[in-house]
């Protein structure tokens, strides 16, 4: 039997780009037929995400941003040129962080047409204006954002707007403008508590989930990304949740990301970090994405404040 030719490097590079995906049409374009496209699931070596669409390594591991990748380039790529992604679909594409491991495919057609869902994908019926992005068009920021804040979880709906105000993504002006757009929809009444939470200072989601757990405890930090000094004013450490002491020291959260510091140039790093601020008088605790899903962070700060016997 003839060995199949290897797939075209250009369209390995689309599936790239859109979260291991490719359209039964991106494959026309490339020169893989339907009868090869056929074998190639049938072997096991592409699988299906839904009709028409196809995963190229259906086996390779997906962690949670391809996952929401995927979600949100299923959903383009079912519906054809003429769907944009929106609402937390949107967000994906435009590199949003904080939103949900699992998220819903959500587009609309352009020209107003409408038709059913399938396969678990929402067709939207907003009316916005959209804009290439890639090979796919998306909902602008501004618009995304006013589409998807009212239908998220309390929790990431803060880390996202931590991210829009963390990078300045949008000026201030413009995400007034939000503010006010999300007024009239449905779920917007939960939205006030969201932006009054919002904190530019924050550096990453799983900050984000960690200080809100600390807030509903009623144990709000009392400073983030606090700078620590020796008392001849070197710099000792920058710390990503504190709290400030009666005796003047302080219990200093860091929020551990596992790509960073599983390094071992890191672990010792943060060793001897740990080490100097010890030496000063205060507390580290490091907590981890394990601590924050299982919300054990609240109760673990709550202990460490307790005055001491």
């Amino acid at each position: 039997m003839p060995r199949s030719s290897p797939l075209p490097d250009s369209l390995l590079r689309l599936a790239a780009e859109q979260g291991g995906l490719v359209s039964a049409a991106q494959c026309d374009v490339a020169g893989v037929a339907q009868a090869r496209r056929g074998r190639l699931v049938r072997s096991g070596r592409w699988g299906r995400a839904t009709t028409g669409v196809y995963v190229v390594e259906p086996h390779a591991p997906v962690g949670a941003e391809q996952r929401r990748r995927r979600a949100a380039w299923t959903g383009v790529l079912a519906y054809g040129p003429g769907a944009a992604a929106v609402g937390a679909s949107a967000l994906v594409l435009h590199g949003v962080a904080g939103l949900p491991t699992t998220i819903t495919p959500e587009v609309v057609l352009r020209g107003l047409r409408h038709t059913a869902g399938r396969d678990g994908i929402r067709v939207r019926r907003f009316s916005t204006v959209v804009r290439p992005h890639g090979a796919a068009f998306v909902a602008p920021l501004p618009e995304a954002l006013v589409q998807a804040l009212p239908e998220l979880p309390r929790d990431n709906a803060v880390a996202v707007l931590d991210d829009v105000l963390h990078r300045r993504l949008l000026p201030d002006a413009e995400l007034a403008r939000v503010r006010a757009a999300t007024g009239g929809r449905r779920g917007a009444a939960g939205l006030h508590a969201c932006w009054a939470l919002a904190d530019r200072r924050a550096e990453s989601p799983l900050e984000t989930f960690a200080r809100v757990q600390c807030v509903d405890a009623g144990i709000p930090p009392d400073e983030l990304q606090l700078v620590v000094r020796a008392p001849d004013g070197r710099h000792v450490a920058r710390c990503d949740l504190a709290w400030r002491r009666t005796d003047g020291t302080w219990l200093l959260v860091e929020v551990d990301g596992r790509e960073f510091h599983d390094v071992p140039a890191a672990v010792l790093h943060d060793r001897h970090r740990q080490n100097a601020l010890a030496v000063l008088g205060h507390t580290v605790l490091r907590v981890t994405s394990t601590d924050v899903s299982r919300r054990a962070v609240a109760p673990l700060v709550l202990a460490s404040l307790l005055p001491r016997p």
